[in-house]
């Protein structure tokens, strides 16, 4: 016993002595010394805390083989594995968590909407709720920078490009017939219901190189990845009706809405400058079905419309004026999976098909149009680390054009396109610290209809000036074929190619967002003929050319005054362009030199009640007056329209919605239609080509009915 004690007594002070001591320091990049930094071996009590001058020292008694972990907030966790005997008199610099909410972001050319964007300019609620924008998506995209007016479209006109260079994306596939078809000073609306999305990514240019077949803009639109409870939505409106249910399980929901649109009682209250044999009347639903599972998520997204009208429009050159007809059926359908294979490897498949057939019947001619369409994408995305990640997929165009025209002057024609595009793509991500980001990355493309084959290298880079300011700079090629009414006549073409550079800053602070960019177009290979419109007797070339020039502008702020958001936009734009049937460069005429937006939202406690205000200028836009010498020689009046709204939440879940569309009546004009002969004095007579209506009034009763009894939607504003 006495011996067994003695042992004893011997390895105590053998056991303290045998301790490792474990010192060093911590900096961060530029050496300077980090106090309060976490310094302790995984899985053991033993540990410090860096002092002021960075210094730490522990003892520990572990052996072998340890991992020395150093976190502190605002970097990243430095871990070093080795023995643990060479834990001393270490010099250990943390690099800054580049995943940070104050980290450079990549943003030139784009601006975000939602809640998973770490600056987020628009959110999806200000579609509905912005008072010129009459519930669609693309007006409320119209209140932005970049964008032109042009009242009498309705589509988007991004930077000196003509619409159908912007491209729409639902779950980041493509969307080939967006907008309802419509006829001459008929503004078209955007066919999807804005209450399906949660985020929008509007591009004005610079795009990442995953996105092709658009020459100026595109436009990204997200379906809500799950909803948060089982709900019916009902809307009864001037205008028509509306009903939606949203139904949730545990891993899986539904989203079903209807809506049917009949323009003929209001038309009848408030006849317009058309004469109308049947005002426009059509039903849509779209659905939403959602899948999740233990690594991903799958969504299949489908979307109908039926709709037509007929009206006999005021024409110069036609004393009776000119007969319109028109029947629309489009369906498109969209499936989705994204989800992780790995804790580094992610994984995006997709799929869309579209079918459109429009019939049209103008004075005596009969067209049968129809599209098939189909868009497949596949992307992987590895993350090396917080610093580095890449991205590479492939994706597969593939559409079929077919129109038919028939006439009591010639036999019945038919004729069309086929074209297969096929591309490949790649982009990194680069993190350099939380103040310089890099974002790089090359497009192939092959068109089979061209037998064509096009490189687009896309480059952005991002400098944070400040803790609430950062420049960026992007630069592109992007390419485009010509759109179905060049191609139905013609196939014996190349690919459009535009150069976009993007010069950006951007100042971001609470409930405040400031962003200047200047940006410059460069266009090459524009399409070219040699008649009054395009047709089989035309000679088609790629010999156009344009550029596009200018600065946006815009400023939001729902910080500063109590209940009041409100954003202003401004947009220079100098642009001309030498392309279809243009004797001339010249300004094009859908292109205003300044746009300027001012959106004001005011809530009122007391009432219950949202007011809103939206007011639109827009300077010019050029038109050829026969009776001059010169193209595209003169320029209208300027636009200006006032838009108010109201809603007034009756009960949690009832809300009353009002809005007049140009309240003060402005005279607006697009733009002059002339003769095609001179009068007895040689001059050639005109007439003003105005909106088909000043004023717009609507009036909506929605009701939601909720599982919870509190959603709706004026809570989120």
């Amino acid at each position: 016993m006495k011996t067994l004690c003695i042992i004893i007594l011997t390895l105590i002070p053998f056991s303290t002595f045998s301790q490792i001591e474990i010192t060093g320091v911590v900096l961060d990049s530029k050496n300077h010394p980090v106090e309060g930094a976490n310094i302790y071996i995984e899985g053991s009590y033993d540990g410090a805390t860096s002092t002021e001058t960075g210094a730490f020292k522990f003892q520990t008694s572990e052996t072998g083989i340890q991992t020395l972990i150093v976190s502190f907030l605002s970097f990243e966790t430095y871990q070093q594995t080795a023995d643990i005997t060479a834990f001393s008199n270490m010099t250990i610099k943390l690099r800054e968590n580049v995943n940070a909410l104050d980290a450079v972001v990549i943003s030139a050319g784009t601006f975000e909407a939602g809640d998973a964007s770490k600056i987020s300019v628009l959110k999806p609620l200000d579609v509905v709720t912005t008072a010129s924008a009459l519930g669609d998506y693309v007006g409320a995209i119209q209140t932005l920078p970049g964008t032109t007016t042009v009242a009498e479209d309705g589509r988007l006109f991004v930077r000196g490009g003509d619409a159908g260079e912007t491209q729409i994306f639902i779950d980041g596939i493509r969307v080939f017939t967006p907008y309802t078809p419509t006829t001459n000073n008929i503004p078209t609306r955007g066919r999807y219901s804005p209450f399906l999305f949660d985020g929008i990514s509007f591009s004005t240019g610079g795009y990442s190189a995953e996105f092709g077949q658009a020459l100026s803009s595109v436009l990204l639109l997200n379906t809500i990845n799950e909803p948060d409870q089982n709900k019916t939505d009902i809307g009864i409106m001037s205008v028509g009706g509306s009903l939606g249910h949203t139904k949730k399980w545990e891993k899986r929901s539904l989203s079903v809405n209807g809506s049917y649109i009949n323009l003929a009682p209001y038309v009848a209250l408030f006849p317009d400058r058309n004469d109308w044999e049947r005002p426009f009347n059509g039903g849509s639903g779209e659905a939403v079905f959602r899948q999740k599972f233990n690594s991903g998520l799958l969504k299949l997204y489908t979307a109908f419309e039926s709709g037509g009208f007929a009206v006999t429009q005021e024409d110069i050159n036609v004393p009776e004026g000119v007969y319109f007809k028109l029947k629309n059926n489009n369906l498109y359908f969209n499936g989705s999976y994204r989800g992780m294979l790995t804790d580094n490897w992610s994984i995006f498949g997709g799929l869309s098909y579209t079918h459109a057939k429009n019939k049209f019947k103008r004075l005596s001619d009969n067209i049968i149009d129809a599209e098939n369409a189909i868009h497949a994408k596949f992307k992987l995305k590895r993350r090396f680390n917080n610093r580095l990640k890449v991205q590479a997929g492939a994706e597969y165009f593939s559409t079929d054009f077919n129109e038919q025209f028939e006439s009591f002057m010639s036999e019945r024609l038919s004729y069309g396109f086929k074209n297969n595009i096929s591309a490949v793509f790649t982009e990194a991500d680069v993190v350099f610290s939380k103040k310089f980001a890099l974002k790089g990355g090359v497009r192939f493309e092959y068109s089979e209809l061209f037998k064509q084959s096009t490189v687009s290298p896309r480059l952005s880079l991002a400098y944070k000036t400040s803790n609430n300011s950062q420049v960026s700079l992007a630069y592109g090629h992007f390419y485009q074929n010509p759109d179905n009414n060049i191609l139905k006549f013609n196939q014996d073409l190349n690919a459009q190619k535009t150069t976009h550079y993007i010069l950006n800053y951007q100042l971001n602070r609470d409930g405040q967002i400031f962003r200047a960019e200047a940006f410059y177009k460069d266009y090459k290979s524009l399409v070219k003929y040699d008649t009054e419109f395009a047709d089989f007797t035309s000679n088609y070339n790629n010999q156009g050319f344009a550029y596009a020039q200018g600065i946006d502008l815009f400023w939001r702020d729902n910080s500063s005054v109590k209940n009041i958001d409100y954003w202003i936009s401004y947009s220079f734009l100098d642009s001309e362009r030498n392309y279809l049937n243009y004797p001339e460069a010249a300004t094009p005429n859908f292109a205003n030199t300044h746009n300027l937006s001012i959106v004001g939202k005011y809530w009122i406690e007391k009432w219950k009640s949202q007011v809103g205000v939206s007011y639109n200028f827009a300077s010019g836009r050029t038109y050829t007056d026969p009776n001059r010498d010169g193209f595209l020689n003169l320029k209208t009046k300027s636009f200006n329209n006032l838009s108010l709204n109201w809603a007034y939440l009756v009960t949690p879940q009832k809300i009353l919605y009002l809005s007049v569309n140009n309240v003060l009546g402005f005279n607006n004009i697009n733009g002059y239609q002339y003769a095609n002969i001179p009068d007895a004095n040689g001059n050639f007579t005109s007439r003003a080509l105005k909106p088909a209506a000043d004023q717009f009034f609507f009036i909506g009763f929605f009701w939601t009915i909720s599982e919870k009894g509190t959603d709706n939607q004026l809570n989120n504003l």
